[in-house]
């Protein structure tokens, strides 16, 4: 009944949807997978989770009204153990966004403050959905700041043209810092495609309690639209805004860009963009059609879910198909777990 009720609060069927974040900004970078990645996936997971458990602390007079079978309000996990879970577990998300370095680590402790402020202030204001949407692209931000970190530190040229520029160790710091900026401007169109779907989402999210809003669905219909024919246009190239001299100066090695949407399997983007909207569609459209509660939660989880293929379609756009398609292997293991632990 334990691991049931901890499984309850920190909704471990939404984990599937965190991971697809960082590779789709590893994508959206020109970079592959690599540890820096992984880690990024391992500090995403925990402030995700992290966020779950202070979101049930911070609601738990409400949801002893609302939702009395929660796992804190029913008295299957005492307040003060989800408190101390959601501070561990922003620690150990930092912690790890920290092996990734400084700029990764940055960005993280950006993104727990945002989880935080959420949840302890601005979730039933009118700010909620927009701090919602902000965490949602950190998270994609963080896996493109933290995919390469290594290698842009240990860069010989890197260190050297700052070494040089500054005659000092700081030098080499904000070299470092200065290419990782650029790297995470190339992922910032996705971050905000992935931030517009979040922010519908959580309007809906609002009225999953009582229902009765057709407006907020019918809205959040009319963005998963709009993100489908954003996803299905072209891009340019992913990577850095430094030109290839200027990398070439810094003895800077990576994968070349990728090539833009338009010479990547238009097949696999346009299967992964319609699975998006199939997924979140549905239930929305019939949310507006009869804003009752159940199908307002319905139509929040399949939101929540069609995170994943939106993901996997932002991935595919880069040009890592592999990665899209490794993101949509989760849609099985989500669709299972989420039978037996609600999304919402």
């Amino acid at each position: 009944m334990t691991v049931r009720a901890w499984a309850e609060l920190l909704r471990v069927s939404a984990l599937f949807t965190v991971p697809g974040d960082a590779l789709a900004g590893a994508a959206a970078t020109g970079r592959r997978p690599d540890r820096g990645t992984a880690l990024a996936v391992g500090a995403s997971l925990c402030l995700y989770e992290a966020g779950m458990a202070l979101n049930d602390w911070a609601d738990r007079d409400e949801d002893a009204v609302d939702r009395p079978h929660r796992p804190i309000p029913s008295g299957r996990i005492a307040p003060g153990a989800a408190l101390a879970a959601a501070g561990a577990l922003t620690a150990a998300g930092l912690g790890l966004a920290a092996r990734a370095g400084r700029p990764a680590l940055a960005v993280a402790t950006g993104l727990a403050a945002t989880v935080w402020a959420y949840d302890l202030r601005l979730k039933h204001t009118p700010a909620g959905p927009a701090a919602m949407a902000a965490a949602r692209g950190l998270d994609l931000l963080l896996g493109a700041t933290a995919t390469g970190a290594a290698k842009r530190a240990a860069s010989p040229g890197a260190r050297t043209a700052s070494a040089s520029r500054t005659g000092s160790a700081s030098g080499s710091r904000t070299g470092s810092a200065s290419a990782s900026r650029g790297f995470v401007s190339g992922a910032l169109p996705a971050a905000g495609l992935l931030g517009a779907h979040t922010y519908a989402v959580t309007a809906v999210s609002r009225h999953e309690a009582q229902g009765g809003s057709t407006t907020a669905p019918l809205a959040a219909l009319a963005v998963t639209a709009a993100l489908g024919a954003a996803a299905l246009r072209e891009q340019l190239g992913p990577g850095d805004a430094t030109p290839d001299a200027e990398r070439g100066r810094k003895g800077e090695s990576h994968r070349p860009p990728a090539p833009p949407a338009s010479a990547a399997p238009r097949l696999l983007l346009t299967a992964l963009t319609g699975s998006y909207f199939r997924t979140a569609a549905g239930p929305l459209l019939h949310a507006a059609l009869n804003p009752s509660p159940p199908l307002t939660q319905r139509a929040v989880g399949g939101g929540i879910r069609a995170m994943i293929p939106l993901q996997a379609a932002l991935a595919a756009r880069a040009g890592a198909a592999g990665s899209g398609l490794a993101v949509m292997a989760l849609v099985p293991l989500a669709r299972t777990l989420a039978r037996k632990v609600s999304l919402t």
